[in-house]
């Protein structure tokens, strides 16, 4: 089995370095870049499997990293930094990161979390032909559960496997509603220690990238349910 590649994108060496051994010593093969700028280019060249990527950088920032990545690649990237707010932690979420880990940190944590959001990726990725049939229509919307493929009007969407998990539990139970705290426990699993308001920044990105504003409704003061729309 080819090995699993990481990119670390830290400017603080020794973090890097002890990152990058904790890495090595599960198995992955690990790359270290120090700037914002040298780690894009890593990235082009190597289109690792993970990212740890650092906010604070000496050139670019890690929100400016994450935003370019996530415009050009599926990646999973966890963002590390010492900001540790409710806000910068949703702001990071916001530009397309997949976790966020503030400093100092537990680096057992750190792979542990690495490999959750891997093996997200990799069923994401699995594409059994058996069950390529299994298909949802909702709408403009065809989702195929056993490729994890949503298009729309013919048109294959690109969603991040936690995007993907929410919108079909959604359609699965329309009209049901779903508190914030419900939809982190059946699609985060909750061995995330996150805010509700995680569910709320991809609600927007769902509503966003499918334009389903008249579909993924909110319930004010509940949370959130998804009302079939007929297709014109």
């Amino acid at each position: 089995m080819k090995e699993k590649q990481v990119l670390i994108i830290e400017d603080e060496k020794p973090i890097a370095e002890i990152l990058s051994y904790g890495f090595k010593k599960e198995g992955f093969a690990v790359r270290c870049a120090f700037t914002g700028g040298s780690g894009l280019m890593a990235a082009m060249e190597m289109q690792p499997d993970l990212v740890l990527l650092d906010w604070m950088l000496p050139d670019l920032s890690g929100v400016d990293v994450c935003r370019i990545l996530t415009e050009r690649f599926n990646i999973p990237i966890i963002m590390l930094t010492a900001r540790s707010s409710m806000e910068d932690k949703l702001y990071g979420l916001e530009t397309g990161a997949d976790d966020y880990i503030t400093k100092p940190f537990d680096l057992r944590e750190v792979i542990a979390r690495a490999k959750t959001i891997l093996r997200r990726y990799e069923k994401a990725g699995a594409q059994p032909q058996a069950e390529s049939s299994s298909l949802i229509q909702s709408g403009h919307l065809t989702i195929s559960e056993a490729e994890w493929i949503v298009e729309k009007d013919g048109i294959r969407m690109d969603l991040t496997p936690r995007e993907f998990e929410l919108l079909l539990y959604l359609i699965r139970h329309p009209r049901q509603v779903f508190t914030r705290a419900q939809l982190l426990d059946q699609i985060w699993g909750y061995d995330y220690e996150g805010d509700t308001r995680t569910v709320d920044i991809h609600i927007q990105r769902l509503r966003k990238k499918l334009d389903l504003a008249d579909s993924l409704i909110t319930v004010f003061g509940v949370g959130y349910k998804y009302e079939p729309q007929k297709k014109n």
